[in-house]
């Protein structure tokens, strides 16, 4: 049987880090959200907490080690006063895999992509729903809404 690439490249980015077995399965068990928000930066939210799941979203920095994209620091408590990696970098690796940490390595520009056009509209408006900024700041309605 041979290994598929993707598999290799979790192994690779897995092998940078030093967590426990407990934390393994945490990130195993727990549902994840990731959202590059910057160069080399992923916030990473357990969304287990259903409706509090801000309260538990961490920011996790990526560096390349070897050629391979690997979470390297997090703003976790357990990140910060715990000898082993924390739950939110194996999810990283784990859970995100590749395709996640390389789009951080990979971000360009100096803010998070948030869907705006560079004319002032939204990438949002060829489509039939609106997104939820254009709908809060009031600049599309939802089909079918009457104007007051």
């Amino acid at each position: 049987m041979t290994e598929n690439d993707t598999t290799a490249d979790k192994r690779n980015a897995l092998k940078h880090l030093d967590y426990t077995p407990r934390t393994l399965k945490r990130v195993e068990w727990e549902s994840w959200e990731f959202t590059v928000t910057g160069p080399h930066l992923i916030e990473v939210t357990n969304a287990s907490y259903g409706f509090e799941k801000e309260d538990h979203s961490y920011t996790v920095g990526v560096e390349v080690r070897d050629g391979i994209a690997v979470p390297s620091e997090c703003d976790c408590p357990a990140d910060v006063h715990h000898d082993s990696d924390c739950k939110h970098k194996t999810a990283l690796a784990i859970v995100g895999g590749p395709t996640v940490l390389n789009a951080a390595v990979d971000f360009e520009g100096s803010s998070p992509v948030l869907g705006v056009a560079t004319d002032g509209g939204c990438e949002c408006d060829g489509d039939r729903l609106p997104c939820f900024n254009c709908y809060s700041d009031g600049r599309r309605k939802l089909p079918g809404q009457r104007t007051e």
